[in-house]
């Protein structure tokens, strides 16, 4: 494709999906297969990201075999794997492989704060590689419409802490 993305900002999906401490594996499991969800944010009970849970992350914990009681904090890895939006696709796919994630997470400041803002995975550099045209992209990267990050991560934040008091 001539206008081909070819930094992050240009393929990334813009607003993270993030959970409590104590979701339950069980229920967040069911949240990641309803909706096409590849990892998500843990925020502490200040909504600080304490750490990420992807699909790794659950199959590690259900090999356990005690998934029924942990949570995510249980299953989490410690650390956000991060990279700035304006590097190259193909050096974000290179620092994929070597920190062996399937998710990367760009973050922002903004009001005194860093955030994740946004994210990319696999999905998005498959996307890309197959697409025809930019038509088939058209909801990725930071032209794509949307509210804005900020807003967005205090969206998310607090449905994942009612989430998290609905099930205490």
């Amino acid at each position: 494709m001539k206008n081909s993305p070819k930094l992050v900002r240009d393929l990334m999906s813009v607003g993270v999906p993030t959970c409590g401490l104590d979701e339950s594996v069980v229920e967040l499991t069911r949240w990641f297969l309803e909706k096409d969800i590849e990892g998500a944010v843990v925020l502490d009970e200040n909504g600080h990201g304490a750490g990420v849970v992807t699909h790794d992350e659950l199959v590690k914990t259900y090999a356990r075999g005690d998934y029924e009681v942990l949570t995510a904090q249980d299953a989490m890895r410690a650390g956000m794997p991060t990279v700035p939006p304006d590097i190259p696709l193909t050096a974000v796919a290179q620092i994929m492989q070597d920190l062996n994630t399937r998710i990367i997470y760009i973050t922002h400041h903004a009001g005194g704060i860093e955030y994740p803002a946004a994210y990319l995975t696999y999905k998005h550099l498959l996307r890309h590689l197959a697409a025809r045209d930019e038509a088939e992209l058209k909801d990725l990267g930071i032209k794509a419409e949307r509210e804005a990050p900020l807003e967005t991560f205090f969206r998310r934040r607090d449905e994942a802490l009612r989430r998290a008091r609905g099930k205490s």
